[in-house]
C-alpha cells in the first residue's frame, strides 16, 4: 500500500473512532433487555414529522421540530434507559446546523449509546405510488450521507420506516432491502387485509421484493403495526392532548391521595390492549408505538407518563403479571423477533390500493395535482443529468459548483414527501414545494453552465452561456423568440445514441438548421401552435406563433450543438400546410387512421403488420361529493377516488382542426371543448404515437370533475388482466377485483380497481401474441375497467374536502385562478409481446431522461463559431451493452465510504440491468463489462461495490436472515456481488453502486 493511501486509513480509522467513541454499543447491542417467559412490550417513543403537509416545511420546522428535537435530548441525557427514533434527515440537518460543538457531541454519545436511534435515515419517509425508483434511492442517499459524515458506523440505519404512506409499493421493498436493511414497518393497509391478518398472526412477513430477479437478497422482513403508527387507544401522552381536550385520552394520575387517581384503571386497560395485540401477532414481542405527527414538543411530559405506565405495569409481576414493559426502538423489537428463529409467511405483491373503510379507497392521489407530479419528475431527470455533467465537466466545488447540485438534489428529495408528489398538502405548501424545487433547479443551472464552459471551450476561449426555458412546453422562450440566429445544445445522459426530436418556440417564418459541423443542413418543420386557453402561460407572457421542429442526433453521454438561422441565402423548405381532409398520419413505423369527426379509428404498426381498431377519447367521472360523516358519504378528494356514478360522461370533439405533416412529424389536432384539447403526433423514425393532451380549467360543477382518458381496441381479450410497473421498474400483473394475499370485496368498481403508473401500464391480447402498451410521462393512476381498455386519469378539479387532514378542497386555482391547466403526454405502442419489453424499455428511459436542450446567442457565423467552440461530445469512450443503463454517475462532495488512495477524487457510479427475467429472449441474460476505459478524462484506479444507499462497502453488510414457511431452511439474504476486478457483471434487475476513485485528466 502506497504510503499516502496507509495516511488516509490512519486518519479515517481515528475519525471513526472518534465518532464512535471507546464506549460505542449501538446497534442491537444497545438494547435494552428483555424479560424471559413474558410478553415483552417495546415501547418505541418516535415522532412522525412531515416536511410540509398543512403548513410549510419551514413552518413546521419553528414551530415545533425544533422544540421536539431540544426537549429529547435533554430527556435522553437525563436517564439511560430512555430510547428514542428519529427519522427526517430534512429536519434534522437543520436542527444539526444550527447546534454548537459541545451539542453535537452529546447528541453524539447518544447515538454511539443506542439511546437516540435514526430509522429509515432518508431525506424524507417518501411517497410509494407516485415516485419513481431513481428519486427513492437519491432521497435515501442524501439523507445515509448526511449520517455517514456525523455518526459513522452508529447513523447507518437498518430499519426501513414507511409509517405514513398511503399503500405500499413492492420496488419499495426491493430497494429496501438493497440498502442493506433488515427489516421494514409500516402502518397503512387495506382495512379488510388488515382484518384478515389480524385473525391469521400473519401481522408480519417476509415480502419479497423481487422474486423473479434478485431472489432471496430482496427478500425482506416485513412488519405491520398495530396501530397506524398512533399510541394504543387512550394512551396519548403528548401535550397536544392537552389542547385537543380528548376526554378519551388520559394521562396517568398516580398518587392515590389525590382525587383523580387511575393507576389501576390505566394499567388494567393497557394490558388488554397488549393482550389483544399478541393475539394479531403469535409471539412473546410486540411493539407500541408510542408518538404521532409532530409529538414530543415537551418530551417531558410524554416520557414521564411513559416512565409511570412502565413502572405500575411492571409492578404487577409481583402479582403474577407476565407482561414487561421497557424502551425499545423499531431495531431491537426487529432483532428479538428474529431471535425466535420463527418460520414466516410470504408475500410478493403490493399493498395497492388502500382502503381503510368501505368506499374510501386512496386511488385519487395517483393522479392529484398533475402539474406538481410532473414538475418533480421532470427537474429529477434534471438532475441525473446536472451530475453526469459536473462529473465529466470536472466541476470541483471551488465555485460552489456541487453544492448547487445539493441545493437540487434536496429539493427534488422534499419533493418526494409522501405529502408533497401525492398532491395531498394544502395549496400553499404545493406553491412551496415548486418555488424550492425552482430555487434548486436555478442553481443547478449554474453548476450545468460550469461544466459546459470547461467541455465547449477551445484553449483560452470561453463557451457562450445557455440559457435554460422553463416553459417551453407552453410555447415560451425569449432566447427563440428574440432572436433571429441563436444555437441550440442537447444533452443526452443516456449511454447509447439516440435522435431527440427538438421543439423550439420561435416568431420568425424562415430558418435553417445547420448540425454541429455548422454547415451541413438538417430537415426542419415550422408548425403553427396550436391554440390554448390563456390560463397556461404566466401573465403578459406572449407565446410564440410557431413551433420550430427537427430531428438531432445525440451522442451518448453527451451533447451536440445545433444552429439555427433565419437567413433566406440558405435553401429552405416550404412549412407543413394544414390539410383538413386528410384522416391519416404515418411515419416509418407506425401509422394512426381517424374517422370523419376526427376520433382515433385505428393503430397500424407498420414493421410487424398488426393493426387493431384502435379508439381513444377523453372522459370525466362525476366526483361524489357527500359529507364524510359515515362511509356510504364519503366524498372523493385529493387522497380518495370515488367517483358519483362508474359510467363516466364522454367529451365529445366539437372541432376537428386537421392534419399537418411535415418531415419530422406527422400530426392531427382535436378540440373536445373550450378546456380540453389534443395533438396525436406521429414521429418519422419513431415506434410509438403521442397523444399530447391538454386539460384545463375543469369546468366547477358539483363535487367537480375527474378527467381520464381511454384507449380501447374492441375484442382485445384481455379479461380484466393488466400490467403496470412498481416505480418505474419491476412490472406487476394487475386482475380486476381480486387481491393474491386474501379474498376482496370490492364495493367501489372503479377506484377499488385503480393503480398506479409510474412508467407505463399494458394489456396482452387473449391469444398472448400482441401487447398495447401506453407509457406516462408522470405519475397517473389507471386500470383496464373493460375489455380492451387501458383508462388513464389525467387531471382533477374537486369542491369538496375528502377529510383525511387537508381541511381544503382540491381545487387548484391556476396561473389566473379559474383553475390549473395541464398539458402532458402519453405514447402508444402496439406490437407483439416478443418485441414489447424491447420496445417500451428504451422508449421510458427516454421519457425520463430526455434530451436536455438549452440556447445560446452567440453573434457567431456558424463556421466561426465551430473554430471556437467543441459543438460535439461524448464522454463514453467504450459501448456499453444494450441492457445495461448509468443510472448514477457523480462525485462524493467529501469523501467516500471507503477510503481513497491519494491523488484520485472518489466517484459513485452506478450501473443497472434493465430488463426482468424472462421479459425478452436475447436481453433478459447476465452481461459483463469493464470499466476500467469507460468515461472520458477519467483515470480509473480502483472501485470498490457498495451498498445502494452508498453508504458502506457491500462486504460490510451482513443482513439478518428468515426463515420461510415455504422454505425448509433460511434463505441467503446477502445481496450478491457485481464486482470483479475491473469488471462488472449484471444480473437481470440488478443495480450494482460502486465507489469508484479516478484520478481527474
Amino acid at each position: 500500500m502506497a504510503a499516502p493511501a496507509l495516511k488516509t486509513l490512519l486518519l479515517l480509522g481515528f475519525c471513526q473512532f472518534w465518532l464512535h467513541g471507546a464506549d460505542a454499543i449501538c446497534g442491537y447491542e444497545s438494547c435494552n433487555k428483555e424479560k424471559p417467559g413474558m410478553l415483552n412490550v417495546h415501547l418505541v417513543a418516535h415522532t412522525h414529522n412531515d416536511p410540509g403537509w398543512l403548513v410549510t416545511v419551514d413552518q413546521y420546522y419553528y414551530r415545533q421540530v425544533q422544540f421536539i428535537l431540544d426537549t429529547v435530548i435533554k430527556e435522553l441525557e437525563d436517564d439511560p434507559n430512555k430510547r428514542f427514533t428519529y427519522v427526517e434527515m430534512a429536519f434534522f440537518t437543520r436542527w444539526w446546523k444550527q447546534q454548537d460543538k459541545a451539542m453535537k457531541d452529546r447528541v453524539r454519545g447518544l447515538v454511539n449509546q443506542g439511546r437516540l436511534e435514526f430509522t429509515l435515515g432518508g431525506w424524507v419517509m417518501n411517497d410509494e405510488a407516485a415516485t419513481h425508483y431513481s428519486a427513492i434511492i437519491d432521497q435515501h442517499k442524501l439523507g445515509f450521507e448526511f449520517l455517514r459524515h456525523n455518526f459513522g458506523l452508529c447513523g447507518r440505519t437498518k430499519i426501513g420506516w414507511q409509517i405514513d404512506p398511503f399503500g405500499h409499493s413492492r420496488e419499495q421493498a426491493s430497494l429496501t432491502a438493497q440498502f442493506g436493511f433488515d427489516g421494514l414497518f409500516f402502518g397503512r393497509l387495506d382495512s379488510q387485509d388488515k382484518e384478515k391478518r389480524q385473525k391469521t398472526q400473519t401481522m408480519e412477513m417476509v415480502w419479497q421484493g423481487s422474486p423473479q430477479n434478485l431472489g432471496s437478497s430482496s427478500d425482506l422482513f416485513t412488519g405491520v403495526l398495530p396501530n397506524g403508527y398512533d399510541y394504543p387507544s387512550g394512551f396519548h401522552f403528548d401535550v397536544w392532548n392537552i389542547y385537543q381536550q380528548n376526554n378519551n385520552q388520559r394521562f396517568i394520575h398516580d398518587d392515590p391521595s389525590l382525587q383523580d387517581y387511575n393507576v389501576d384503571e390505566m394499567v388494567d386497560k393497557f394490558i388488554v390492549a397488549m393482550k389483544e395485540y399478541q393475539s394479531w401477532y403469535g409471539t412473546n414481542h410486540v411493539i407500541a408505538t408510542m408518538g404521532s405527527d409532530f409529538n414530543y414538543v415537551d418530551a417531558h411530559l410524554n416520557l414521564k407518563n411513559i416512565d409511570k405506565l412502565i413502572r405500575h405495569v411492571n409492578a404487577r409481576q409481583k402479582s403474577g403479571s407476565k407482561i414487561n414493559l421497557l424502551y425499545s426502538t423499531p431495531s431491537c423489537y426487529l432483532k428479538s423477533v428474529h431471535d425466535d428463529n420463527k418460520n414466516w409467511t410470504t408475500k410478493s405483491d403490493d399493498f395497492f390500493p388502500y382502503a381503510n373503510r368501505p368506499h374510501t379507497y386512496w386511488s385519487g392521489y395517483f393522479t392529484s395535482r398533475p402539474g406538481q407530479k410532473r414538475y418533480t419528475r421532470q427537474l429529477n431527470g434534471f438532475l441525473q443529468s446536472a451530475k453526469q455533467l459536473a462529473t465529466l465537466g470536472h466541476v470541483d466545488n471551488s465555485k460552489g459548483g456541487l453544492d448547487n447540485i445539493q441545493k437540487l438534489a434536496a429539493s427534488v428529495a422534499l419533493g418526494q414527501h409522501h405529502d408533497a408528489v401525492t398532491g395531498t398538502e394544502k395549496q400553499v405548501v404545493a406553491y412551496d414545494y415548486i418555488q424550492r424545487m425552482s430555487k434548486g433547479w436555478a442553481a443547478a443551472q449554474e453548476t450545468v453552465n460550469e461544466a459546459y464552459s470547461n467541455l465547449m471551450s477551445k484553449g483560452k476561449e470561453r463557451s457562450v452561456h445557455q440559457v435554460f426555458c422553463d416553459y417551453r412546453n407552453v410555447s415560451l422562450c425569449s432566447v427563440t423568440q428574440l432572436a433571429k440566429n441563436f444555437e441550440v445544445t442537447m444533452f443526452n445522459p443516456l449511454t447509447r445514441a439516440v435522435t431527440y426530436t427538438a421543439r423550439v418556440p420561435v416568431d420568425g417564418d424562415q430558418y435553417n438548421v445547420l448540425k454541429e459541423d455548422g454547415h451541413t443542413m438538417v430537415h426542419s418543420d415550422l408548425f403553427t401552435v396550436m391554440a390554448a386557453p390563456s390560463g397556461i402561460r404566466p401573465k403578459g407572457r406572449k407565446p410564440a406563433a410557431r413551433e420550430l421542429v427537427f430531428n438531432a442526433l445525440l451522442p451518448p453521454l453527451g451533447y451536440a450543438t445545433y444552429f439555427v438561422r433565419a437567413e433566406t441565402l440558405l435553401r429552405w423548405r416550404p412549412n407543413p400546410r394544414n390539410e383538413r381532409d386528410e384522416r391519416t398520419i404515418r411515419g416509418k413505423y407506425v401509422e394512426v387512421d381517424f374517422d370523419s369527426n376526427g376520433y382515433v379509428r385505428r393503430l397500424t404498426n407498420l414493421v410487424t403488420n398488426v393493426s387493431v381498431p384502435l379508439t381513444q377519447n377523453l372522459f370525466y367521472y362525476k366526483a361524489y361529493a357527500g359529507n364524510n360523516t359515515r362511509p356510504e358519504f364519503q366524498s372523493s378528494g385529493a387522497y380518495i377516488f370515488r367517483p358519483r356514478d362508474n359510467t363516466p360522461v364522454k367529451i365529445k370533439i366539437t372541432k376537428w382542426e386537421g392534419i399537418v405533416k411535415g418531415s419530422a412529424v406527422q400530426e392531427a389536432r382535436q378540440r373536445f371543448s373550450d378546456w380540453a384539447s389534443q395533438v396525436v403526433r406521429v414521429y418519422k423514425d419513431k415506434p410509438y404515437v403521442e397523444f399530447e393532451w391538454t386539460v384545463g380549467p375543469i369546468p366547477a360543477e358539483g363535487g367537480g370533475k375527474e378527467i381520464i382518458t381511454r384507449y380501447n381496441i374492441p375484442g382485445w381479450g384481455n379479461k380484466g388482466v393488466f400490467h403496470t410497473d412498481s416505480n418505474g421498474r419491476e412490472i406487476l400483473q394487475r386482475q380486476l377485483n381480486y387481491r393474491p394475499t386474501w379474498q376482496a370485496k370490492i364495493d367501489e368498481p372503479v377506484a377499488g380497481n385503480y393503480f398506479p403508473v409510474d412508467s407505463h401500464i399494458n394489456i396482452k391480447s387473449g391469444d398472448s401474441k400482441y401487447q398495447l402498451t401506453v407509457l406516462v410521462d408522470r405519475a397517473e393512476g389507471g386500470s383496464s375497467l373493460n375489455d380492451g381498455d387501458v383508462e388513464l386519469m389525467l387531471h382533477r378539479r374537486l369542491l369538496v374536502d375528502d377529510y383525511f387532514g387537508v381541511g381544503q378542497a382540491l381545487n387548484e386555482p391556476g396561473l389566473d385562478g379559474k383553475g390549473l391547466i395541464v398539458r402532458g403526454s402519453h405514447y402508444v405502442l402496439l406490437d407483439t409481446v416478443e418485441n414489447a419489453a424491447r420496445q417500451f424499455r428504451p422508449l421510458a428511459q427516454e421519457i425520463f431522461l430526455s434530451g436536455q436542450p438549452s440556447f445560446s446567442e452567440s453573434q457567431l457565423a456558424p463556421q466561426e463559431y465551430v473554430q471556437k467552440v467543441n459543438t460535439k461530445y461524448s464522454g463514453l469512450l467504450e459501448r456499453l451493452p444494450e441492457q445495461v443503463h448509468l443510472l448514477t454517475l457523480e462525485q462524493f462532495l467529501v469523501d467516500g465510504p471507503v477510503a481513497s488512495p491519494g491523488g484520485t477524487t472518489p466517484y459513485l457510479v452506478r450501473f443497472e440491468h434493465i430488463y426482468e427475467a424472462k421479459e425478452d429472449a436475447r436481453l433478459s441474460v447476465p452481461v459483463t463489462f469493464d470499466i476500467e476505459h469507460l468515461f472520458e478524462g477519467l483515470f480509473f484506479v480502483d472501485a470498490t461495490e457498495l451498498v445502494l444507499g452508498a453508504n458502506a462497502a457491500l462486504t460490510d453488510i451482513h443482513r439478518l436472515q428468515w426463515n420461510k414457511r415455504d422454505s425448509s431452511h433460511a434463505t441467503p439474504t446477502q445481496m450478491p456481488t457485481a464486482l470483479n476486478g475491473r469488471k462488472v457483471t449484471l444480473k437481470p434487475m440488478q443495480i450494482v453502486t460502486l465507489q469508484v476513485n479516478f484520478e481527474v485528466l
